[in-house]
């Protein structure tokens, strides 16, 4: 696993796949920085999919909607996959209100459920091995 921060924003790669996460404090030159790294970070780790954990983002604008919007129509251009994960109902209400689509943009519940879209699933305990070493061991 490994990450880069340029942007304030933590983005960790586990495997082909991006992790990061939109928080309140991301103005408009924060959330600027955040894409170019982001998509600077799509071609130089081959990611496949990207997970956008916003969960601990309580308020949405149409500034970050757009951002979004755009992240994914950049992200799929490069051949990735986006999902923006743990949007809060109050979030999910106001963009309904305010007449926001996300067009394009798959979400899920959590960022787990994310991972597990894009088909990154970690295993704990014995199944973490290839049936091969399991076998192997009895």
């Amino acid at each position: 696993m490994s990450g880069g921060t340029r942007g304030g924003v933590p983005i960790l790669r586990l495997g082909d796949v991006l992790v990061t996460g939109l928080l309140n404090e991301l103005d408009d030159k924060g959330a600027l920085a955040f894409t170019e790294e982001l998509t600077e970070r799509i071609v130089a780790d081959g990611a496949r999919g990207i997970v956008i954990d916003i969960s601990r983002l309580e308020i949405i604008d149409s500034f970050v909607a757009r951002t979004l919007m755009e992240l994914t129509t950049t992200s799929r251009l490069l051949g990735s996959r986006v999902i923006v994960a743990g949007m809060r109902p109050a979030v999910a209400i106001t963009l309904v209100e305010l007449g926001l689509r996300l067009s394009g943009v798959e979400t899920t519940l959590n960022a787990e459920q994310g991972l597990r879209a894009l088909g990154w699933e970690q295993r704990l305990g014995p199944s973490a091995l290839p049936p091969s070493a399991e076998r192997g061991a009895s």
